[in-house]
């Protein structure tokens, strides 16, 4: 069995932006390289079957998560990268796990109990309408993801906490049953409870998609300008003092600045004397200087017709190989030789 491994799963759902990365992508990053002894991460291409039904979105998305973590510094060297969909042994195993998991359970679901209050709120009576399976046993693939390559850590958000849970439910379930002959390790979340990672939008909220207030991550050096430049600020004179922990250019800074940086625009905007513009010509120079080397990898691993699939080949033959192993044994402890 492994010792402290540590797995993260990847949505293939959209190009990311910059909360993202100082929210999830930075921080997962370091917390594996701290803590883990070996580290696993999957491209969730099947999960995403639930929202992306699209082909060619669907291969740009796959090949987009990838690359930005990878892009982001991820060393595959160091950690695994592969597919979800390429680990057939996580299918097997998700059905072997819903022969032991109660319909209770899975009515209990956050996700499933949300799309089931959304059609009470229209007023439809079909609460179960247009909820397919996916999205019923989301939890059932989570778990197998995870217990598949035995994973120990699984960083996620307060949201996600749930199917740490779940998954943790199912092993038990597993070992009581049959653990003589093999037992799942019981995973742990690692879960920021933080304000510190959360990345404010163009508009003060949590930067989302779903609001409409991001910023891509890699956008081109001049569109990246155009965007930051476009951040609403108050009419405050260039001379007048300033309260920078209101301004939304100034949070956004002391992501990407270094401390001695954001003291000093501090200090400038209660001074009086720097006025908007000046500080979004700051926040931009920090932003371009930490993100443009990741852009121009990013490009290329997009660009490249064979680099990132041999990547990701790679990771699967790495990772196949300890699925391969749990799955003989698990298989082995059913009666299914």
């Amino acid at each position: 069995m492994a010792a402290n491994t540590y797995l993260t799963g990847i949505k293939p759902t959209g190009d990311f932006h910059l909360g993202n990365y100082i929210g999830a992508i930075k921080p997962a990053l370091a917390a594996a390289a701290a803590e883990a002894s070996e580290t696993f991460y999957f491209i969730a291409d099947y999960h995403a079957l639930n929202i992306i039904k699209d082909a060619d979105e669907l291969r740009h998305s796959i090949r987009s998560g990838a690359a930005t973590w990878l892009a982001c510094g991820l060393d595959p060297e160091r950690t695994v990268i592969y597919r979800q969909s390429s680990i057939p042994e996580t299918f097997e195993l998700t059905t072997i796990l819903s022969t032991l998991t109660p319909k209770g359970l899975m009515n209990r679901a956050h996700a499933y109990k949300a799309a089931r209050d959304r059609n009470t709120e229209a007023g439809n009576t079909d609460l179960d309408a247009g909820i397919n399976m996916g999205l019923y046993n989301y939890p059932i693939l989570m778990a197998a993801d995870i217990l598949i390559m035995e994973g120990e850590r699984v960083p996620v958000g307060r949201d996600q906490s749930q199917h740490i849970e779940y998954t943790a439910d199912l092993a038990g379930y597993f070992n009581h049953r049959y653990g003589d002959s093999y037992g799942f390790p019981i995973p742990k979340g690692v879960i920021d409870d933080s304000d510190a990672s959360i990345l404010p939008g163009t508009d003060g909220r949590k930067m989302s998609k779903s609001y409409d207030n991001h910023i891509p991550l890699f956008l081109p050096e001049k569109k990246l300008r155009k965007a930051i430049n476009r951040i609403p600020t108050d009419s405050t004179p260039v001379e007048d003092p300033k309260d920078p922990d209101s301004s939304i250019p100034f949070q956004l800074l002391t992501h990407f600045a270094d401390d001695a940086k954001v003291a000093e625009v501090r200090e400038r905007l209660e001074a009086g004397g720097m006025g908007w513009g000046d500080l979004k010509k700051e926040l931009f120079e920090a932003v371009n200087a930490e993100l443009g080397p990741k852009r121009e990898r990013y490009e290329e691993l997009m660009a490249s017709e064979t680099e990132l699939d041999e990547i990701l080949d790679s990771g699967t033959e790495r990772a196949r190989s300890r699925a391969r192993r749990v799955l003989s044994d698990v298989r082995s402890a059913i009666g299914i030789d």
